[in-house]
């Protein structure tokens, strides 16, 4: 991490760091490349030694000590290429070792930011330029400075000789650009296609249950089959053009060779250059071309790499750089809402407008309200998901984006409305795959949501793999089992969406139950739910409404409230207004907070 002037640290990209520690090995292969050139001279000055001196004096001892001289050189060659591919390899995983980490946690906060799953395409991205230096197109780069020397070479043997060479390698240079031009829009927008297609499939998947039961399969096909043939359509375009291009550079290629050899016997017979000259001019211009040649194979994965390092450049330009954050003490439980707008996503309209309210450590608060009245998206941005547009989400005073990610999810238990487990074991996901914990420390968090009997009960207990997603699981043990993950370790802050949706009455018995036990060891409960079974277990109520606050206060006095028109509505009472205003409504400083949220929404 590099330091600025006024002694403050800069963030370096990771993808500029990871490609800093990559640099040493590239620069080691380019220095084994030189020697790699030189030894390629073997074959030529071999052949122009056998026609001239050889076969001209009948010598086997020359011809002996040349060809082990040869061997020699030639195994020396093999060894250099092998070792300049294995630093290669090795740097490459050094390579993957620095940037798996900043990328993923990248690509996992921009999929949050985003709302989807698209930036985790970016993961296969490191592999493709991974791949890319660890081959043989980072080796025909290094190569390819060369080929002017081997040019330079043939000159010295003859203009003729040398202009041929030149005026191939001119050729294919540019059958190469040709390459790049015609095939890099189509390349890019087939790469592009092809992720969609694959992001789709995956969804899909997702929810094959739905599809079968349905009877979608033909309509998912052809929405997966459409983004396909896109991205078929133009990979096509851009391998009908690589491929015309390829067959071209190969009949120059031949054809220069035959040009090369015809021109070098013209010029023997002439006694400008001896025989073994024109063999070695042959051999020399083919090593120029070498290069030129298989970068022209090689452009395809050029491409692909440069625009995967381009997407990972752009991946993490766009998230920027998480600054180093001064650890926090672990969290009480005190949560407070001042002035907060949430949305959707950048650029959305706000879901949650102006909510206030604070809560103590130990209470249990019931959020409620409607339908789409913004319940989840309250609960997300109590546990950092989803960012404030504007306002602040403080927990124990501090707001939440003051917290590192990683060491805040330690002190938070969370169970989403749609549970989905990881694919593992029933105590992995209940451990959240902390692999360093305590395995007494799963058991004790299922027995404190109450999972402990229900997990007895599968075939290998703990240890049961709960399949893709929990498929293996019913949704009533999902939740319990999610429950338990949440409970992980004695959160400081429970937030639970709709924790009772797939349990029966049993199952919402033993859910107050460790409801009930989290309050008593000093845990923070906020949880939302459509129906009342819970609500005796809430010390608070939030009523939300329309994006907003409408009642905030104690359980009884908003539930008393909230009956007041149902109440008037059966004749049992006088409309609010005959009533005198708040004088039906129970007196303390929780009936003001409930009468004066009510004004407040009534008011916006």
């Amino acid at each position: 991490m590099a330091s600025r002037k006024d002694g403050s640290k800069a963030t370096v990209n990771p993808l500029t760091e990871a490609f800093g520690n990559f640099r040493p090995a590239l620069i080691t292969v380019m220095i084994f490349s030189v020697f790699c050139n030189l030894l390629l001279f073997v074959g030529p000055v071999y052949m122009l030694q056998i026609y001239d001196r050889v076969l001209s004096s009948r010598s086997e001892g020359t011809l002996m000590a040349l060809t082990v001289i040869a061997i020699f050189l030639l195994l020396t060659y093999s060894g250099l290429d092998a070792l300049r591919s294995r630093i290669l390899v090795r740097a490459g995983y050094k390579f993957d070792e620095n940037l798996n980490t900043p990328l993923f946690k990248t690509a996992l906060g921009s999929a949050l930011v985003q709302r989807s799953t698209a930036p985790a395409s970016t993961l296969r991205d490191m592999d493709t330029v991974r791949e890319f230096w660890t081959g043989s197109g980072v080796i025909t780069l290094c190569d390819a400075p060369f080929a002017p020397l081997f040019v330079a070479i043939c000159f010295l043997f003859h203009p003729y000789l040398g202009i041929v060479a030149m005026v191939g390698a001119i050729l294919l240079f540019l059958l190469a650009l040709a390459n790049e031009f015609a095939t890099r829009d189509s390349l890019k927008e087939a790469g592009r296609r092809s992720s969609e297609a694959a992001h789709y499939a995956t969804s899909s998947m997702n929810n094959v249950e739905v599809i079968h039961a349905l009877g979608m399969h033909r309509a998912i096909h052809q929405c997966w089959a459409d983004r396909h043939v896109e991205a078929l359509r133009f990979q096509a375009k851009a391998s009908d053009w690589a491929g015309l291009i390829m067959s071209t550079t190969k009949f120059i290629r031949q054809s220069l060779q035959i040009f090369i050899l015809g021109m070098g016997a013209w010029l023997a017979i002439q006694g400008e250059i001896s025989p073994g000259m024109m063999i070695a001019a042959s051999i020399m211009m083919g090593r120029a071309l070498a290069p030129v040649e298989q970068s022209v194979g090689q452009w395809k994965a050029f491409m692909s790499a440069r625009n995967a390092w381009s997407r990972l450049e752009a991946l993490f330009a766009n998230a920027g750089q998480q600054p180093e954050r001064t650890p926090l003490p672990p969290p009480k439980g005190r949560l407070a809402a001042e002035a907060l707008f949430v949305g959707s996503g950048p650029g959305s309209k706000p879901i949650l407008r102006n909510i206030q309210f604070e809560i103590s450590p130990g209470e249990v608060l019931a959020v409620i309200g409607p339908s789409a009245a913004g319940k989840s998206t309250l609960l997300r941005s109590m546990v950092g998901v989803w960012e404030p547009m504007s306002g602040v989400m403080r927990l124990d005073g501090s707001d939440l984006r003051h917290w590192d990610p990683e060491r805040l999810g330690e002190h938070i238990g969370y169970l989403p409305q749609d549970i989905e487990l990881f694919s593992g074991t029933v105590a992995e996901n209940i451990a959240r795959f902390r692999k360093g914990d305590d395995p007494e420390l799963a058991v004790k968090a299922a027995m404190m949501a109450g999972a402990h009997p229900l997990v007895q009960q599968l075939s290998n207990g703990y240890d049961t793999p709960v399949g893709e997603m929990g498929a293996s699981l019913s949704g009533g043990q999902r939740q319990r089992i999610g429950l338990a993950r949440a409970m992980y370790g004695a959160p400081g802050l429970l937030v639970l969406d709709e924790p009772n949706a797939h349990l029966d009455r049993h199952g919402e018995q033993v859910l107050l139950a460790a409801i009930k036990r989290c309050k008593e060891q000093g845990t923070t409960v906020v949880f939302a739910t459509h129906t009342p079974n819970l609500l005796a277990s809430a010390d608070k109520i939030l009523a939300l409404k329309d994006g907003g606050v409408h009642m905030f206060g104690p359980t009884k006095e908003v539930v008393n409230e909230l009956l007041k028109p149902r109440a008037v509505a059966d004749g049992e009472g006088k409309p609010p207004a005959e009533q005198g205003g708040d004088k039906g409504a129970p007196a303390g400083s929780g009936s003001r907070q409930v009468t004066q949220a009510k004004a407040k929404a009534t008011g916006t």
